[in-house]
This record gives C-alpha cells, sequence and structure tokens, in this order.
C-alpha cells in the first residue's frame, strides 16, 4: 500500500512540476524585456565599494554586510525606487516551487509564501499598492545572473547571504534564519548526512547546499527545482535531499512518507538579493524590513506561512 502511495505522490510531484515549469515559461514572458541599469551616485558607489571590500576580507560577517537604512523608506528623486515608481511596477525573481516561501498556488494562479510577503511589503512601501509586482520564475542557478544582466530589481528564493555571493551582489540585512539538514523516505536507516556517505544526496543547482553534502562525502546531484529532488527520492533514484530546514519542511509537508533528520549542518541567513549599481535600493528595503520586524507584520507572516510558535525576528545587523 505504501509503494502505491509512493508512486502516486510521484507522479502528483511531476505533474505539479510540469505545471509549474509552464507557470515559470509564462512570467519569464511577462518580464522579458530588460531594463537599463542606471549609475548610482557617488555617495552611494563609494558605500558599495566599501563593502565589496569587507566582503573579500577574511573578516567578512554575511550577517552584518548590509546598508543601514537613514530612517523610514521613502522614495526620493532621482532614486532607483523612483524609477521603479516610473515604470509601474516592481520586478521581483522569485521560486513557485518551494512550498510556504515562493510557490504556485494551484486553485488561484498566485505565487505566494513568505518570501512573496516581503517583496509585497516593498512594492507597498514603493507604490502604496503591494499588489504592484511582476513576478519573474526562476531556478536557483538564475538568481545572480538575473540580478547582474538587470532583468530583476530584487529576489526573494531563500537566497543564504555568503561572502562568495557578496562578492556579486548586495543583500538586504537578513530577514530568515534556516540551516541546512537532511529529508530521507521514513524507512531510511539513516540518522545523519554522514551516514550517507557514498550515496546520492539531492540538492538544486546554485544552491550552497551541494558544498556541504559533498563534503560530507556523499554524491552530490544537481537539479534545477527542489520539487525535482521530491520526485527523485519518492523514485528512490536519490537517498536523500539536503538543504535549509524551511525548505525542507515544505516538501516533507507535500509526502507524509518523509522525515527529517539529523542536528543543523550550516546556518543560512536569508536576505534579499540586490544589483550592487543600487546602494540606495538595499538601504530602503532595509527600512521596510525593519518596519516589518517592529509592526507584527514578519511575525504574522511567519505564523501563517511557517507555522507557530513565533520566535523574534532576526535583530538587524549592518556592515560597519
Amino acid at each position: 500500500m505504501k509503494a502505491r502511495s509512493r508512486a502516486g505522490l510521484a507522479a502528483l510531484a511531476a505533474a505539479g512540476l510540469l505545471f509549474g515549469a509552464l507557470a515559470a515559461g509564462g512570467a519569464d514572458a511577462a518580464s522579458g524585456a530588460t531594463h537599463a541599469v542606471a549609475a548610482p551616485a557617488h555617495a552611494a558607489a563609494r558605500t558599495s565599494a566599501a563593502r565589496t571590500a569587507a566582503a573579500s576580507a577574511s573578516t567578512c560577517n554575511p550577517e552584518a554586510s548590509s546598508i543601514r537604512p537613514s530612517g523610514p523608506p521613502a522614495v526620493t528623486a532621482g532614486s532607483y525606487m523612483a524609477k521603479i515608481r516610473a515604470r509601474g511596477y516592481l520586478i521581483a525573481g522569485v521560486d513557485q516551487s518551494t512550498y510556504h516561501f515562493g510557490f504556485l498556488n494551484p486553485l488561484d494562479g498566485q505565487i505566494e509564501g513568505f518570501d512573496i510577503d516581503m517583496i509585497r511589503a516593498v512594492a507597498k512601501a514603493i507604490f502604496g499598492n503591494p499588489d504592484k509586482v511582476e513576478f519573474k520564475a526562476i531556478s536557483d542557478d538564475q538568481r545572480i545572473p538575473d540580478i547582474l544582466n538587470g532583468s530583476v530589481d530584487i529576489v526573494a528564493h531563500t537566497m543564504t547571504i555568503t561572502c562568495q555571493r557578496l562578492q556579486q551582489v548586495d543583500f538586504s540585512s537578513v530577514y530568515f534564519d534556516a540551516a541546512q539538514r537532511v529529508l530521507v523516505l521514513d524507512n531510511s536507516p539513516a540518522t545523519s548526512l554522514a551516514d550517507l556517505k557514498g550515496q546520492k544526496v539531492c540538492a538544486t543547482a546554485g544552491s550552497d547546499s551541494l558544498a556541504t553534502i559533498s563534503a560530507a562525502g556523499a554524491i552530490p546531484v544537481s537539479v534545477p527545482y527542489w520539487t525535482d529532488c521530491l520526485v527523485l527520492l519518492q523514485q528512490y533514484d536519490v537517498a536523500a535531499i539536503s538543504t535549509d530546514n524551511s525548505i525542507l519542511a515544505g516538501l516533507a509537508a507535500q509526502d507524509p512518507f518523509t522525515k527529517l533528520i539529523g542536528p543543523p549542518l550550516t546556518n543560512e541567513p536569508y536576505g534579499l538579493a540586490i544589483s550592487k549599481q543600487h546602494p540606495d535600493f538595499v538601504a530602503f528595503v532595509n527600512a521596510v524590513l525593519q518596519q516589518l520586524r517592529t509592526d507584527g507584520q514578519w511575525a504574522a507572516s511567519y505564523a501563517h506561512w511557517v507555522g507557530t510558535p513565533v520566535p523574534a525576528p532576526p535583530a538587524a545587523q549592518y556592515a560597519p
């Protein structure tokens, strides 16, 4: 009976993946035009350059690497936020296959989740309307390229702030704390990633989870989307999935025949990724996040998408 249930779940996941891929194609087509990248103001350019240097230093602290806001979010003349407002919508690179954080709701065709709430808050601060967003569904591997080529203004995609990534893009302050763990089928004898040495463990291309899998002696298998990993696990093509516990919890909610195992392997502080050419936008987004921390919106979103009890939001830290 369980084998038949697994097969049915695999088929459902594969069907959902196909639907998601079609939706991603539609989202990409809708936002195919790229926008010109404006040169930052002189002072802002110095700030970004200083932060790039800090990221390359041995003292790099990903959790305290962002630009401090000077006050509440304000759209000032000549700012990148003003350019977004003039365009009429914010362009956000998001996931559409990570349940609870960024996923395509099959009932209404809308992308929603905790990450999506963060983007809608930014749009509301710019336009006074949280719906002024064009969502571009992208894979993990597309996150940095899409920021660098200017096809998105911001990425909200369960994206860990790392010193390596800080060399290429800027991040907001930390808005969610995750930790890498392992998901296996409920009949697996494994109790940790160490037990999977020599076995195939799945993660997405472009994720930092692959390095941890490889370092543990397991065989990393990379795919475009986390739902691809779930299908491979259900079909016994991999022994486990290893990534952030936030992502794994969403996969486990879709398949009752899975379980999380082992202790946290790494810290995974999430940030909203933005081009280094727009430090004023980074500071603006940080001002929005600070409002969410203090006015209860962060807690409300966490309770809705992640669950209770709700922890205190990550305290904002900034580069010196």
